[in-house]
C-alpha cells in the first residue's frame, strides 16, 4: 500500500486539541481497565505457558521507550524471546529484513516456541494496557521506538513523537512487517493529522480482527 505523505505536523496545534485528549484519555482508563480485568485468567494462562517454555525466565518483559516528546517510559510486553535476546541482536542486525531504523527478521532464532505463538496474534503486546493505564501510551498512536531508533530519525521521521504511542495503529493494520520503515513514517504521520475518537475506534476494530486472523505479525 502506498501511503499518504503528509505535510510537516504543527505541534502547536496538536498540543491544543484538549477535547480529543481528554475524550482519550477518559476512553483509555476505561477500557484499559475492563481489558485487564477480562484478560486476567488468559493472562495466567499465556504466563504458565511462558514459565512451561522456559521455567528459568521471567513472564514479563521492560523495555525502556520514547514517547510523546521523546520522554522515555518503561514499556511492557509478554517475554517471546530468550532471556539474554538483547544482548543477542548485535549479531544479527546484518539480517535486518526491513529498510530503516527498526529491526525486523521473520525467522528470529532468539524468539521461543511459546513467543512464536504470542507474536503472530500480537497477545505479547496486551500488558501494555497499563502502560495505558499509567497514561504513558494510548490504545492508538504510533509505535514506541527505542532510543537507538530515534537516534537514526530525521527531522520528518521524528514527528511521530509529537503524540502518545498507541499499543495498535494505521501501521500495524495496514500490513505491519511487509511495510517498511518510512512508509510506516508515512501512515503514523497520516494518522496523527487525520485522528480523531472515531478514526481510533474504527482502527481497533481492525485490531480485533487481526488479531482473531493475524496479518505478517512475526
Amino acid at each position: 500500500m502506498a501511503a499518504f505523505k503528509t505535510a510537516h505536523l504543527d505541534p502547536t496545534r496538536l498540543d491544543h486539541r484538549y477535547i480529543y485528549y481528554g475524550v482519550q484519555r477518559l476512553f483509555d482508563i476505561v477500557a484499559s481497565s475492563i481489558g485487564l480485568v477480562l484478560l486476567a485468567i488468559p493472562f495466567l494462562i499465556v504466563a504458565f505457558l511462558i514459565k512451561r517454555d522456559d521455567p528459568q525466565g521471567p513472564v514479563f518483559y521492560s523495555q525502556i521507550r520514547l514517547g510523546k516528546h521523546q520522554r522515555p517510559f518503561e514499556m511492557y510486553k509478554f517475554r517471546s524471546m530468550v532471556v539474554d535476546a538483547d544482548k543477542k541482536l548485535k549479531q544479527l542486525l546484518k539480517y535486518n529484513e526491513i529498510d530503516g531504523a527498526m529491526f525486523k527478521m521473520k525467522e528470529d532464532p532468539r524468539v521461543t516456541g511459546i513467543g512464536r505463538f504470542i507474536r503472530k496474534y500480537s497477545i505479547d503486546e496486551l500488558p501494555q494496557l497499563i502502560n495505558v493505564l499509567k497514561g504513558d501510551m494510548t490504545l492508538v498512536g504510533p509505535r514506541p521506538p527505542l532510543e537507538r531508533e530515534v537516534d537514526s530519525y530525521s527531522e520528518y521521521a521524528k514527528q511521530r513523537l509529537y503524540v502518545k504511542p498507541g499499543c495498535t495503529g494505521l501501521w500495524q493494520v495496514t500490513g505491519r512487517n511487509n511495510v517498511g520503515f518510512d512508509e510506516m513514517v508515512d501512515l503514523d504521520l497520516q494518522y496523527i493529522e487525520k485522528s480523531s475518537f472515531w478514526f481510533d475506534l474504527k482502527i481497533m476494530f481492525m485490531t480485533v480482527k487481526i488479531m482473531i486472523w493475524p496479518n505478517s505479525a512475526y
